[in-house]
């Protein structure tokens, strides 16, 4: 396989093996043969399938899979749920347990819906309870204390039913963005809560340790609050808990309280699973897909991940226990954008919808059929005989394959593997195989990075570049341009047929990405992990149709993310690389010419002028005069025209400056039109919220300035950028999750 200088980059740093000075002791070829060789055992012949298989590029396994396979760690699922009792053993056992997980590379989802209300009293020590919410915070900072293998840090999620007494507290427990970094948060949703909502009337909340009624709340208010908080920051989450449970293929077993981290596998309190990817982008000939080649790769990876699960060394023995009583794979899909791409279909259309169910039912399909061959071989998972797989089996609808014919032959025959299907995130093995992630549309079709003496690499969509050559329009100079507005939707020169098929994730109403998760989600057995993408000015109405589509439309859970939403710019900080002991931001360099608006305000110290400059990335300076004042106040204005400058060069938002200035009093306050100016550094923040204000909420579209040098265009840009923590790179809010394009680093 061609590797791309970016896959390169990931693997060295993430996936080679290295020696005790961290350099890399592996290369490509080495690594995939390290794997086949561990997952196939003895088998040559299988060996020789699977290393070809991964040199394909039509195939990879979730990340602990290449880490760990053939290594002394030897655990290679990323997913696992672990149960919490209302006990103080079980909850530190858990957490225990929680640890040596995340030191392993898995990620850990938990349900808090077993412990008792904060207050609720306890009889062995006649004290009482700090209820889920301390607890989770317990788990949170247990978490920053584990690295996983040197790469990242533990990804958790926490789960609590929509009927428990903390309810409320739960879903604004990150109303503070500084609070829980460790844990995405998801709300168990009922079919009563949701009738209840559209009856806009009360449910009861119950003490899970003793199924005492404790009270009510009104179920359209508690949705509300999820609403108000998923538009703030993007959390809570909400999980369909009955539909999630309708669709356990081994109920006998006990009822599924939980996911992985980014939502997309519902699993049993003590269960694991192993995870794996088609790059669907792989199997396009002649502008059309070669099913017969996918057939083919569907059965294999079924083989692949049935074969992982006999290889793994589990942290826990309940934990192998229960892999091995229901022996779950979840095989999945990325590179479906770039698909679409080479078919020029656009993502946001009905052909697009169909063809995700029509691709979906055959990969689902063809993995059901080889699971149930494989058992007829080595046997079914040993929970078979108890389980309702044939009934969810049958209850497919049929595109263009016989469901029901298939759901007989399993009754009879046995299957593999109680769950075939996932649609996981695919952040870094995307970056491996330089195609798009997941089901997303691709975020962005150019990406710069910037490399010494401020040099910029661009990092190109290889289906956008080839339809730019055939147009003869490729130059470096609208890359440049694409990069800087992340969409080719408003830009001028490029024909409308390129502007229809190469969509990225925003110019895509939230409509259209839920109708797409619906699509994959009628035939996947367990969940999708998706974002629900949503622009900075989308509203709350905005927020909950979504919510309210996805529950129509039969998604398992939804994930949302208004753009901006998020004060924080560096999501998290960790160690250095070699040589260097911290990451440090630095404020981008002040271009030659600037552009911008001066605005005059009174004070109660006089007259006031503030000067808000702009380069090509937004506001990028302010300057503050004020009459012939000198002496101290006049160095304080020049402070915080400095340190306002500097942190907007440091692509800190613009919000987060003005909900620091604005307010600030002193003795000598004044009105102005129609608005008090409490002090001068008031002043300057009302000053940036009005520049703000004629950037239609900081969204920088076409504004004219009239200067002394003609009239000046400001393009619409991309906004509100996040930060990786190691390369300082922007990220993408895709998947459930966040991630780097440049370096790999992902949240989750």
């Amino acid at each position: 396989m061609q590797l791309s200088d970016n896959a390169l980059l990931v693997l060295e740093k993430r996936y080679f093996k290295k020696d005790d000075q961290g350099r890399p002791t592996e290369d490509w070829e080495a690594l995939i043969s390290r794997v086949a060789k561990n997952v196939s055992g003895s088998d040559q012949a299988r060996f020789e399938s699977y290393f070809k298989l991964l040199d394909s590029g039509c195939f990879l396994p979730n990340s602990p899979t290449l880490m760990n396979a053939g290594s002394d760690l030897q655990q290679l699922s990323a997913c696992f749920v672990l149960p919490i009792d209302d006990s103080m053993d079980s909850i530190f056992e858990t957490l225990k347990n929680a640890a040596l997980i995340h030191k392993s590379g898995g990620g850990t989802g938990f349900s808090f819906n077993r412990l008792r209300p904060a207050n609720a009293r306890v009889k062995s020590t006649n004290g009482v309870s700090s209820g889920p919410i301390s607890f989770l915070k317990v788990f949170n900072a247990a978490t920053d204390a584990v690295k996983q293998g040197g790469t990242r840090r533990g990804a958790n999620m926490a789960i609590l039913n929509v009927d428990h007494p903390q309810i409320l507290e739960f879903i604004t427990a990150k109303a503070d963005p500084n609070e829980l970094n460790n844990f995405n948060l998801s709300v168990a949703i009922t079919e009563d809560f949701m009738q209840a909502v559209n009856q806009d009337a009360s449910y009861e909340l119950v003490a899970p340790h003793t199924g005492e009624v404790m009270g009510s709340q009104n179920a359209r208010e508690v949705y509300d609050l999820i609403v108000e908080m998923a538009y703030k920051n993007g959390e809570p989450g909400i999980v369909f808990l009955d539909r999630i449970n309708k669709d356990n293929p081994t109920p006998h077993l006990g009822k599924i309280e939980s996911t992985n981290p980014c939502g997309e596998q519902p699993l049993l309190p003590n269960e694991a699973c192993n995870l794996g990817s088609i790059n669907l982008a792989m199997f396009v000939r002649d502008d059309q897909i070669d099913w017969e080649a996918l057939k083919q790769t569907v059965r294999l990876c079924v083989d692949f991940l049935d074969d992982v699960i006999d290889v793994s060394d589990f942290p826990l023995p309940q934990i192998d226990e229960m892999v091995k009583l229901n022996r779950k794979i979840g095989l999945g899909v990325m590179g479906f954008s770039d698909l679409l791409y080479q078919l020029r279909i656009p993502y946001a259309s009905e052909e697009a919808v169909a063809l995700a169910s029509k691709l979906m039912e055959f990969i689902d399909f063809h993995a059901k059929t080889r699971s149930m061959e494989i058992a007829e071989v080595k046997g079914s998972f040993p929970s078979f005989d108890q389980s309702v797989c044939h009934r969810i089996i049958a209850s497919r609808p049929r595109i263009e394959h016989d469901w029901e014919s298939l759901a007989k032959d399993v009754k009879a025959k046995g299957l593999r593997n109680a769950t075939v299907t996932t649609i996981a995130p695919t952040g870094t093995i995307s970056m491996i195989l330089d195609t798009s992630s997941g089901v997303e549309p691709q975020f962005s079709l150019v990406y710069v990075k910037n490399v010494m003496d401020d040099d910029k690499l661009l990092y190109v969509n290889k289906w956008f570049q080839q339809a730019l050559e055939q147009e003869g329009l490729l130059s470096r100079e609208l890359l440049e341009e694409v990069a800087q507005r992340g969409s080719i939707a408003d830009m001028e020169g490029l024909p409308e047929h390129i502007k229809r098929v190469f969509q990225t994730a925003h110019d895509i109403t939230p409509e259209w990405h839920i109708r797409m998760q619906a699509a994959f989600q009628i035939y996947t057995d367990n969940a999708v992990s998706k974002t629900i993408n949503f622009p900075n000015e989308a509203s709350r109405d905005d927020i909950r149709s979504a919510f309210d589509l996805a529950y129509k439309l039969g998604c398992k859970g939804v994930t949302v993310y208004r753009d901006g939403s998020r004060d924080h710019q560096v999501l998290s900080i960790g160690s250095g690389s070699a040589g260097r002991d911290e990451k440090k931001v630095a404020p981008r360099d002040r271009p030659e010419i600037t552009h911008g608006i001066t605005q005059r305000l009174e004070t109660g110290c006089g007259h006031m002028y503030v000067t808000i400059n702009t380069d090509d990335l937004g506001a990028c300076e302010v300057f503050v005069q004020m009459g012939k004042v000198g002496g101290c106040a006049s160095a304080q204005l020049e402070a915080i025209a400095r340190l306002s400058s500097l942190a907007l060069r440091s692509n800190i938002r613009l919000e987060s400056i003005i909900r620091q200035l604005k307010g600030i009093r002193c003795q000598s306050p004044m009105w102005h039109k129609g608005q008090m100016i409490t002090s001068c550094g008031d002043a300057v923040g009302r000053a940036l919220e009005n520049f703000l204000a004629t950037y239609k909420n900081g969204d920088i579209r076409q504004v004219t300035i009239n200067t002394d040098e003609g009239v000046i265009s400001f393009p619409k840009l991309k906004t509100n950028v996040a930060l990786c923590p190691d390369c300082g790179s922007s990220v993408e809010h895709t998947e459930g999750c966040l991630k780097c394009p440049s370096c790999g680093w992902s949240k989750c």
